[in-house]
């Protein structure tokens, strides 16, 4: 694995804010996007890093970007770093492959959240109430079947440290309008729909996802990150069995690890062992090899 970034420091930057993952940067006319080596698990940011993570979202969500552009425009205008403004070169050995120069949006207040597979909160809420978000679904489902078809389930963007809550559709209307919530309704399926069927040849089941959306001169964009093992449930298909839960080229693995050790999922987290870091780590370099062909990231 390579030198691992928690955090970056530019001091010659505007740090705009820091996320989960992503240190983003006020550039005036762009963004640009860092993503770290952080990783959360139940919206909590562990204290320890999964080294070159950063560097195989960044490349992944690329992959999805140019893929996707038939569909949806997106937001970056660049990751070559030598095509960066000049006040970004001090600090382009560490910005290389793991940064994007992207559009300035306003970005939706929802999370676009599309399952095509019952699993994580959807089955909870499945067993409860035969239904995920006001979306009523067949008697009989078992975890991680395949639903019927792919459904949109949005939910609230939460601060760090805070949980995203589920929402039904008249709820996402009601925060960004109703053509608004019509239309990302249909991109994040069309997406969804797209990305499954190509990781579907390369041997991935993507069994759910969620997409964020900013707004630049009244036209909806894809932004932030796609169909990465980070906002994604990733499962190899040679070894999907419905009726529990799977195996995973995401971090699972990681949520799994501090489920068994009974982690309250609140502040502080607790440290992770070397062996969980570099499990997740081989997890999320599987993922980008099955999906892109690419091992020459890290």
């Amino acid at each position: 694995m390579s030198e691992h970034v928690l955090e970056t420091d530019f001091k010659e930057l505007k740090l705009l804010k820091r996320g989960k993952v992503r240190d983003v940067y006020d550039l005036d006319d762009a963004l640009l996007m860092v993503a770290t080596d952080r990783i959360s698990a139940f919206d909590v940011v562990m204290n320890d890093p999964v080294p070159g993570k950063g560097i195989i979202l960044t490349q992944i969500s690329l992959f999805w970007f140019e893929a996707m552009k038939t569909l949806v425009p997106n937001h970056v205008i660049s990751s070559n770093v030598s095509e960066y403004p000049s006040v970004c070169r001090p600090y382009a050995e560490k910005l290389h492959g793991r940064s994007m120069l992207v559009r300035k949006t306003e970005p939706l207040s929802i999370e676009c959240v599309v399952r095509g597979y019952i699993s994580g909160s959807g089955w909870k809420s499945y067993q409860k109430s035969n239904s995920v978000c006001g979306i009523g679904l067949p008697d009989g489902l078992r975890e991680s079947d395949k639903l019927p078809e792919p459904i949109f389930t949005p939910s609230t963007k939460a601060e760090i440290g805070l949980h995203d809550i589920n929402i039904d559709f008249d709820e996402a209307v009601r925060m960004v309008g109703k053509e608004i919530a019509e239309e990302v309704k249909r991109l994040s399926l069309s997406i969804y729909n797209m990305g499954a069927e190509i990781s579907d040849k390369k041997g991935i089941i993507i069994a759910d996802t969620k997409f964020e959306f900013g707004i630049i001169d009244n036209e909806i964009i894809l932004i932030d990150e796609v169909l990465t093992p980070d906002s994604s449930r990733f499962w190899p298909k040679e070894t999907y069995a419905p009726g529990g839960p799977q195996k995973s080229y995401d971090k699972q693995y990681l949520r799994d690890y501090l489920s068994d050790i009974q982690w309250n999922k609140e502040p502080p987290p607790p440290p992770l062992p070397e062996t969980v870091v570099q499990k997740t780590y081989q997890k999320y370099k599987e993922a980008l090899t099955q999906l892109t062909g690419r091992d020459d990231v890290l």
